[in-house]
């Protein structure tokens, strides 16, 4: 059974830091990439980054960058969001989710359409 679980969102205040956790079970994490999205009410959903399966490469959505790191850990299974600085515009349900790779390569997606698991995503809301 392939499963992916967001955990770590909540409510912060701008300026502040989360650290969302994606646990994985099921698959042997060494051939996916990993991806992070974010839907806000009304919205489509876009990438936010992604990290290869050898996690050799990132890449990251413009509005992010300098704010928020990947990392992944293929011996834990969990990969991780780490976002700083938030901004009240950063509020929506973020999610992770897998897209099959050759092993250790640096295939990167940030399309939506490209993944094949998904988790049940996790609400982070940026408010004073």
């Amino acid at each position: 059974q392939l499963q992916l679980v967001e955990s770590g969102g909540g409510l912060v205040q701008p300026g502040g830091s989360l650290r969302l956790s994606c646990a994985v079970s099921g698959f042997n994490l060494d051939y996916y990439g990993i991806g992070w999205f974010l839907q806000a009410p009304g919205k489509e959903r876009e990438g936010v980054t992604c990290i290869s399966s050898s996690g050799a490469r990132t890449e990251y959505a413009d509005s992010v960058k300098g704010r928020f790191t990947i990392s992944r850990d293929n011996a834990k299974k969990t990969v991780y969001l780490q976002m700083n600085a938030l901004k009240p515009e950063d509020t929506a349900v973020y999610y992770c989710a897998a897209v099959t790779t050759r092993k250790s390569t640096a295939y990167t997606t940030l399309a939506p359409s490209s993944y094949i698991y998904w988790g049940q995503g996790t609400q982070v809301t940026v408010s004073s």
